[in-house]
């Protein structure tokens, strides 16, 4: 959202972003020449903050010409506050449903309850594509999210390395959030398995999230060479100093942490889910998920033979080069807001 809100108010169009107001701290909506409002999209479906943000939604998009909506429990409260004569409503699916039981059937009602309001649908993964239409998108089609590009290192690998406690071992990295969806659990086991090599890798997490307690009391309870780090915002300078990346994802559509690992010349291990296949080709190592012995071993294979990891991080930077940048997603998404419009943009 950042990167189209910057594109789009470059290309003169008047941007307004509506979510919580700790995301224009963090992304800088305002900092790229958007007005910001801020809207309280929970997480949690209490009635009287569902009927709060929709209140607020309905007085953001009075006079707009376009609502572009990113994700499903936004997409819903917009769906419920563009009522009557509306403007055109797009949603950008960007993440699958992964839940199960009560939780999971809610979420495939709102999905198509979204779905079939949206005058257009943007999936970032053939799969998300696929799915959105069988349940009743009228019009969905494929849009490829560009990862930013990252700012050059600062520091150098050794110096990154020394503040990691990396010096003389193998480093492999991470960088997710600290969700059930990126597998993260996976990684942790699979690090008991490198213990036994000498030197011993040490695994490094970047990133925050709700499952930093149960991650945190895994590793330790384990004794395992496994370091969380928070959130960072020198991702380039750990990427530059890793041998390996990894991610572990139980499901991705274009991971953006993916495609800085290949843009970074790093040799990647992923998991074989969603859109990452295709994303990354022959460009990365690719594992079954919920699989720590298999992504065990690929690690262990790329550390134990760099040739291997070299020519497998030329290819990853190869095919970097083959994706669209931001300004072809933002070209994109201004085509389908002008076909909508009937305005050039």
């Amino acid at each position: 959202m950042r990167s189209l809100a910057a594109g789009l108010v470059g290309r003169g169009v008047t941007v307004r972003v509506c979510g919580p107001a700790a995301t224009d701290a963090l992304f800088g909506f305002a900092a790229a020449g958007a007005s910001f409002r801020p809207v309280e999209i929970a997480a949690s479906a209490r009635p009287v903050r569902a009927a709060l943000a929709v209140r607020a939604l309905r007085r953001a998009v009075a006079g707009v010409d376009v609502v572009h909506v990113h994700g499903l429990r936004a997409g819903l409260l917009a769906g419920v506050a563009l009522t009557g004569r509306r403007p055109p409503y797009v949603v950008s699916w960007h993440n699958a449903v992964l839940a199960t039981g009560p939780a999971g059937r809610a979420a495939t009602l709102a999905e198509r309850l979204v779905a079939r309001k949206a005058d257009v649908s943007l999936a970032a993964s053939a799969d998300l594509a696929a799915r959105v239409a069988r349940l009743g998108g009228r019009d969905v089609r494929p849009l490829d999210v560009a990862a930013p590009a990252l700012a050059p290192p600062r520091r150098t690998p050794g110096q990154v390395r020394a503040e990691l406690g990396a010096d003389g071992r193998p480093l492999v990295l991470c960088v997710a959030r600290l969700h059930p969806q990126k597998g993260l659990d996976t990684l942790v086991a699979a690090a008991a398995a490198w213990r036994a090599r000498e030197p011993v890798p040490l695994t490094v997490i970047a990133g925050s999230g709700p499952l930093e307690p149960v991650l945190r009391a895994q590793v330790e309870a384990a004794g395992l060479p496994v370091r969380l780090i928070g959130r960072r915002t020198d991702v380039a300078d750990l990427l530059a100093a890793a041998d390996v990346v990894v991610l572990p994802s139980r499901w991705e559509a274009r991971a953006l942490a993916a495609q800085e690992a290949l843009r970074a010349g790093r040799p990647l291990v992923a998991t074989a889910v969603g859109g990452l296949p295709a994303l990354l080709g022959n460009a990365a190592v690719l594992v079954p998920p919920d699989d720590p012995a298999a992504l065990a071993a690929a690690v262990s294979r790329l550390l134990d033979h760099p040739a291997e990891a070299a020519a497998l991080a030329t290819r990853g930077v190869r095919r970097a080069g083959t994706w669209p940048d931001e300004a072809a997603t933002v070209r994109r998404v201004a085509a389908v807001y002008a076909e909508l419009t009937g305005r050039a943009v």
